[in-house]
């Protein structure tokens, strides 16, 4: 790859977004050739110039990351996803693998950690953890817990994140705000996430989502 290589930079949070621009451009090689807090502007952005690497966040406002990487990877296919979140990589590493995304990193980590996921995706190969390697390396080859886990594998990305959030102990309106949605909408996600675990009240949701969490945790 010769020259500058362009960026494509989505994430929904302008502080959070201007940091990792900084952080991008503190690599004379890099440039950041657009940005975008939603889906939409994403796709205009696209449309204008293609980049050679897109970060990607899950959560843009009402939509979720994880739909623009699978539009990306159809309409760009040469072009690399990688997603940088704040949500756990444990519940969404795999699900934004098989989305077509490249590599997952959250938020949280370094700044020398999120410049060596850039590096080794725009390298050609995969980032993840080393803890999520070995899960996903465990998943493949053993079938423990499968049957606990296809409950949950019914759920949406969207639905997964509420259960997620609900389980660390957030209410409907907590939740409304960290996912930039309204509260009417969360709670729709909320009763899809009951049918679908055929869960009746909103009790045993949570009693079901704080244990998910830390099962999943241990």
């Amino acid at each position: 790859m010769s020259g500058q290589i362009k960026f494509l930079v989505v994430d929904d949070h302008p502080v959070f977004r201007q940091g990792l621009v900084a952080l991008i451009e503190s690599n004379r090689q890099y440039r950041v050739g657009a940005e975008a807090g939603s889906l939409p502007e994403a796709l205009t952005a696209l449309e204008k110039e293609v980049p050679d690497i897109a970060l990607i966040d899950i959560s843009l406002l009402q939509q979720n990351g994880l739909d623009l990487v699978k539009q990306l990877k159809a309409s760009h296919p040469d072009v690399p996803a990688l997603i940088i979140s704040m949500h756990d990589e444990a519940v969404y590493a795999a699900r934004a693998l098989k989305a077509g995304a490249r590599g997952y990193v959250m938020k949280q980590e370094a700044a020398s950690v999120m410049l060596d996921a850039i590096q080794t995706v725009l390298a050609g190969r995969i980032y993840v953890s080393s803890a999520i390697r070995d899960r996903l390396l465990e998943r493949m080859f053993s079938q423990r817990d499968e049957s606990e886990m296809l409950p949950v594998e019914r759920l949406s990305d969207r639905e997964l994140e509420v259960l997620e959030l609900i389980g660390q102990g957030y209410g409907a309106t907590e939740i409304a705000r960290v996912l930039t949605l309204s509260v009417k909408t969360v709670n729709a996600y909320r009763d899809h996430v009951k049918e679908k675990l055929g869960i009746e009240s909103a009790g045993e949701l949570r009693r079901f989502a704080v244990n998910w969490v830390r099962s999943r945790d241990s």
